[in-house]
C-alpha cells in the first residue's frame, strides 16, 4: 500500500485543528483523527479516552485487571476504565469509576482499583459491586500482591544511631565529566541545558535520612525500617512476593546507586545494580510480571552507550541488550509473558539526546540475544517536555499482546491511545 509522504501526513494529522472548505466554499473545522493508520509505520492507532486531558498511569503502576480485560487511566473527572478485550472491534465508551481521585492502581490479584481521594484518604473501587469503600490504615494506594500492606516514606533519622550520615558530596563541575575536552560553546543547546541542569542538581544533592513505613491495613500495625540517606521513590511491591519491595534512590542518575529491594521487616536491603564507571546510570526500574527479575535503563556512560537491562533476583545475573541512541525511551514496559517490550520514545532534550527518538517503540529479543526494534507510532508532534506542558507517553502492552496503550498530545490535547501491534492489512 502506498503511503503519504511524511511531511504531508504530519501536516494533515499533527495539528489540533485543520480547516477544510465545504461545497459552498465556507471553512469548517476538521477534528483530529480518532482511528487511523500511521503512514510511517503501517500500524492502526485508535483513541481510547473521550475527555481531553486524559493520560495513562505512570509506567510502573499496574493498570490492568488480573484477568487482563479492563484498563484504567486518568481522566479529568477521575479514574476511567475501558474494556480492552474490545479494542479495535467497536467504539469504546470509557466509564469514570472514581471521581475526584488520583494516584490510582489496579490490584494484582483482585478486581479492585485503589486510589487516593482528598487529603490522605485511600479508597478502593470493587468492579463487581461497583461500590467504593475507604481502606482504613492505608497511607498510600501502593498495595502488596495480597492487598494486606501499604508503604510510604518518611524523613526520619535512625533512632538506633546505626545508620551513619555519609560525607557531603563535593561540588564537581559537570562539563568535563559529561563532555570531556569540550567547551560549552561546542555543545548543542540541548547538551548545554543538560550540563546546567546536572550542575544545579549534583551540587546540592545531599539528601536527608529517610525510611520506609510498612502498614498492615488489617491490623493497623506500622513498622519503620530501611533507614538510609537517600531520596526514596518509585515504590513498587513485587507482583508475586507480598513482603518484597522494589524502590530507588532518586536524584542525579549518575550520582546515585539507584535500584534497591528490601523486605517488609527491614531485612535483605539489597543494591540490585552496582555502577562500574563514572557517569554510569541505571534508572526507571520496574518488575517483570512474574516477579523474577527487574528491568531498567542502563547507560555506560550516560548519553553514549544505551542498554535495556534486567537483573535476575535469584542469581544476581544481569542481561544487557544494546540499543542505538534513537531507540532509547524514557520509560519501558514488558508483556506478561516476557516476550515483548515497549518504549515511549524521547526527544532531543533528554538524557540520550536522541535526534530521532519520538516514536512509540516495540522491542523483541532475538534468538542470538540481540534486540530488534519496530516503530509503532510516529510521535514527531508530541511534546515530551513535562516542564513545558508536555507529557511522557508511559506506554504499556495489553495482556493479550495485541496492543500498546500510551498517552499522546500530538494533536494539541492529551488523550489516551492504543496502537495495534500487528500491522494493518493493505
Amino acid at each position: 500500500m502506498r503511503t503519504l509522504p511524511r511531511c504531508l501526513f504530519l501536516f494533515a494529522l499533527g495539528v489540533l485543528r485543520a480547516f477544510a472548505a465545504d461545497d459552498s466554499g465556507n471553512q469548517r473545522i476538521v477534528p483530529p483523527p480518532v482511528d487511523w493508520i500511521d503512514a510511517d509505520t503501517g500500524h492502526r492507532v485508535i483513541q481510547l479516552s473521550s475527555a481531553p486531558g486524559s493520560t495513562t498511569l505512570y509506567f510502573h503502576d499496574n493498570a490492568y485487571t488480573p484477568e487482563g480485560d479492563k484498563f484504567i487511566f486518568n481522566a479529568p473527572g477521575g479514574l476511567a476504565m475501558v474494556d480492552v478485550t474490545k479494542l479495535g472491534s467497536e467504539t469504546l465508551k470509557p466509564e469514570v469509576i472514581a471521581s475526584e481521585s488520583h494516584e490510582g492502581a489496579m490490584s494484582r490479584r483482585a478486581r479492585t482499583v485503589y486510589f487516593s481521594r482528598g487529603r490522605g484518604e485511600v479508597c478502593a473501587y470493587d468492579l463487581a459491586s461497583r461500590q467504593i469503600r475507604r481502606v482504613p490504615n492505608a497511607t498510600r494506594p501502593i498495595f502488596n500482591v495480597d492487598d494486606t500492606m501499604t508503604v510510604a516514606t518518611v524523613v526520619q533519622t535512625d533512632p538506633t544511631g546505626k545508620t551513619a550520615k555519609p560525607a557531603a558530596r563535593p561540588l564537581v563541575p559537570q562539563l568535563g565529566r559529561m563532555f570531556p575536552g569540550k567547551t560549552m560553546a561546542e555543545l548543542t543547546p540541548e547538551q548545554r541545558a543538560a550540563v546546567q541542569k546536572e550542575d544545579a542538581r549534583s551540587g546540592v544533592f545531599n539528601p536527608d535520612s529517610e525510611a520506609l513505613v510498612f502498614t498492615n491495613v488489617r491490623t493497623g500495625e506500622r513498622k519503620t525500617v530501611g533507614y538510609q540517606y537517600a531520596a526514596l521513590d518509585h515504590l513498587q511491591f513485587s507482583p508475586t512476593d507480598p513482603n518484597l519491595l522494589l524502590y530507588c534512590h532518586e536524584g542525579p542518575w549518575h550520582e546515585v546507586d539507584r535500584i534497591w529491594t528490601i523486605r517488609a521487616d527491614g531485612s535483605e536491603m539489597t543494591l540490585r545494580h552496582a555502577r562500574t564507571m563514572d557517569l554510569e546510570t541505571a534508572s526507571n526500574e520496574f518488575w517483570s510480571y512474574d516477579g523474577r527479575s527487574i528491568w531498567f535503563d542502563l547507560q555506560t556512560p550516560r548519553s553514549q552507550h544505551v542498554w535495556l537491562a534486567n537483573v535476575d533476583l535469584a542469581t544476581g545475573k544481569e542481561t544487557h541488550y544494546h540499543m542505538r541512541l534513537n531507540w532509547w525511551s524514557t520509560h519501558y514496559n514488558v508483556s506478561r509473558d516476557n516476550m515483548l517490550l515497549c518504549g515511549d520514545g524521547s526527544d532531543p532534550t533528554q538524557v540520550a539526546f536522541a535526534k530521532d527518538g519520538k516514536w512509540i517503540n516495540l522491542y523483541r529479543v532475538q534468538p542470538d540475544g540481540t534486540l530488534a526494534r519496530e516503530l509503532l507510532v510516529n510521535m514527531a508532534k508530541q511534546n515530551y517536555a513535562t516542564d513545558q506542558g508536555g507529557i511522557e507517553p508511559n506506554a504499556s502492552i495489553t495482556p493479550d499482546n495485541k496492543w500498546v496503550i500510551f498517552s499522546g498530545n500530538m494533536f494539541g490535547v492529551r488523550h489516551v491511545y492504543a496502537v495495534e501491534i500487528a500491522k494493518a492489512r493493505p
